[in-house]
């Protein structure tokens, strides 16, 4: 995972011409003025990091994540890299793409899928399925999962701005899940967020037990998260949590 500096620095500068931008009113997401644990980020009444445990995984996350979505608190995205430790998150930039993403991209040790629904034509050539995955792996490639970190808006603008995606198979995601996240409201509760999207492409393409661990991790967040937000301090772990923990015991 980048360093923040690194991209608060980016932030601060034009990527393009690496001039200063011109001053802007800060960015506030709500809930910023809350004490937050420097471990976790998550408020410091109900602190997730005695249930922080990793895994490990076949295939790789890389997070594509609009500059935006850095700042907020409730991002999903920081929770699959907490428990994937080789996770990468790249800022992503409509006139400066980050070098080394595309340095990775024409790594032949990777097989990347733009993950991305299949519901306009002019790219149906590129669509595939999870047994496109499966052939990959067979191959020997590391299958890589590129997730579109942002609100359903930005997704698309990074996927139709992005000319370094064009190349890549395109895999949407086939799941009858609803979402479980509590903290944002989606337009529909087929809309996964970032944390649930990389959970089904885990479990549909064989890491069953990454899967499971970012599960519980996605719902002590979401549990953690919606107490504090009512000023109520969990007096005891939830379900989720004592899975977390018990696996961290083992």
């Amino acid at each position: 995972m980048q360093d923040d500096t690194f991209n608060d620095a980016v932030i601060e500068r034009d990527p393009a011409t690496g001039h200063p931008r011109p001053p802007r009113r800060e960015f506030k997401a709500r809930g910023s003025f809350v004490t937050r644990c420097e471990g976790c980020h998550l408020p410091a009444l109900n602190c997730l990091c005695p249930y922080r445990v990793s895994a490990e995984s076949e295939a790789k996350v890389w997070l594509l994540t609009h500059p935006l979505e850095h700042h907020k608190p409730t991002n999903t995205g920081r929770l699959i890299a907490d428990v994937l430790s080789d996770t990468e998150v790249f800022t992503w930039y409509r006139t400066a793409p980050d070098a080394r993403l595309l340095a990775l991209l024409d790594d032949e040790r990777f097989d990347p899928f733009v993950i991305f629904p299949d519901d306009q034509p002019d790219y149906a050539d590129r669509v595939v399925g999870m047994e496109r995955v499966a052939a990959g792996k067979q191959s020997g490639r590391v299958p890589v999962f590129i997730i579109l970190d942002g609100t359903w808006r930005q997704a698309r603008r990074i996927f139709r701005k992005s000319p370094y995606l064009e190349r890549l198979p395109v895999l949407p995601l086939a799941t009858e899940r609803l979402t479980r996240y509590r903290l944002r409201k989606p337009a529909s509760a087929a809309h996964l967020c970032t944390a649930e999207v990389a959970i089904e492409l885990l479990r549909q393409s064989g890491d069953r037990e990454a899967a499971e661990v970012l599960d519980d991790t996605f719902d002590a967040f979401n549990d953690s998260y919606a107490a504090s937000r009512r000023h109520h301090k969990l007096e005891a772990p939830t379900p989720a949590m004592r899975r977390l923990l018990e696996r961290a015991a083992r």
